[in-house]
């Protein structure tokens, strides 16, 4: 079953404000923390600084009515500007690969992909993308379904 989540980006305090969520919320993470330092290598993408190793790569917390709030860490050694406006995504879990590439070509059309449809690491079919009006997106499909 399709569901939406919102997914928090910060420079590096993930852990640290998903703690204060989880105080506030009085619920418990889910599927664990992932850190960058336990992904595997990726071809073409240098190594993380040790600074960064220990930062949060993933990880998701149940608030309230079912609703997920997910977040990491995107540290500048890869490249990325985290700011107050370009760090909420609208996250899409799908039910199918069908269904996700509809809407990832109708959200992305005359906005811009930041990151193409393709199988990931940890078992989902992914890209990202941000549409014409500004707002970012995110999509999930499991990959074994």
């Amino acid at each position: 079953m399709a569901t939406v989540s919102t997914y928090l980006n910060f420079r590096r305090e993930t852990e640290k404000a998903f703690v204060f969520y989880k105080d506030v919320f009085g619920t418990d993470f889910i599927e664990g923390v992932h850190r960058y330092k336990d992904m595997p290598p990726s071809e073409g993408l240098p190594p993380l600084p040790e600074e960064d190793q220990n930062l949060i790569m993933n990880m998701t917390l149940p608030i309230v009515g079912g609703h997920l709030l997910m977040g990491s860490d995107c540290p500048s050694s890869m490249g990325l500007d985290v700011r107050i406006g370009n760090n909420v995504h609208v996250s899409l879990h799908l039910d199918t690969k069908e269904e996700t590439q509809k809407l990832f070509a109708a959200l992305s059309k005359k906005g811009k992909v930041t990151m193409e449809l393709q199988d990931m690491f940890w078992g989902d079919y992914y890209g990202s993308c941000t549409d014409h009006f500004g707002v970012q997106w995110m999509f999930h499909c499991p990959l074994q379904q």
